[in-house]
């Protein structure tokens, strides 16, 4: 019976701390499956289970895509920034699935992206993402991406939980 006290006490301890409202680069490695050159987010500093987050990415000229895009003009590909947000979603979402080193959030959507203006090297990215709705496992996310507080991008991103052992073209997308 001292056991079972113990038991229930430790699991109501760990239910009552708090969730992490930030995060470092190692944090953000045991959750997202990205590594470079392909992780996009640096840093979370700020989190609200199942509601939002705002994560940082610094962008610098040592990115491999400025090599082509544009030599002379070196300019962050708009389609990466929209991944940027969907890494900050994913992120906030995988935080709620214990076994989310079994499970991939994938993209099943993007609408309304729209670019405000150029990212460069120099800049730092601050991407808010937003739940428009969730379920078990799919999500709607709304994301906006800011540079000095100037919205350089915009998109409602859809996704969905799949096991890491399924197949890309496995995927269908659910209505939200």
């Amino acid at each position: 019976m001292t056991d079972m006290t113990q038991t229930t006490e430790t699991s109501a301890t760990e239910a009552a701390a708090p969730a992490k409202t930030a995060m470092d680069i190692g944090d953000i490695f045991k959750i997202l499956p990205h590594r470079y050159p392909f992780l996009l987010i640096d840093r979370v500093i700020e989190l609200v289970r199942m509601k939002s987050i705002v994560a940082l990415k610094n962008v610098t000229i040592a990115e491999p895509f400025f090599q082509g895009h544009f030599p002379g003009k070196p300019i962050m590909p708009g389609v990466l920034i929209v991944e940027a947000i969907a890494q900050a979603g994913g992120l906030l979402l995988l935080t709620e699935v214990p076994n989310h080193d079994e499970m991939l959030m994938v993209f099943t959507g993007i609408e309304k992206a729209r670019f405000r203006r150029p990212v460069a090297p120099g800049d730092q990215l601050r991407i808010e993402v937003v739940v428009r709705a969730w379920r078990t496992t799919a999500a709607r996310l709304e994301g906006k991406a800011y540079v000095d507080g100037k919205v350089a991008c915009e998109a409602t991103v859809t996704c969905r939980l799949v096991p890491r052992n399924v197949g890309a073209g496995a995927v269908e997308e659910e209505n939200l």
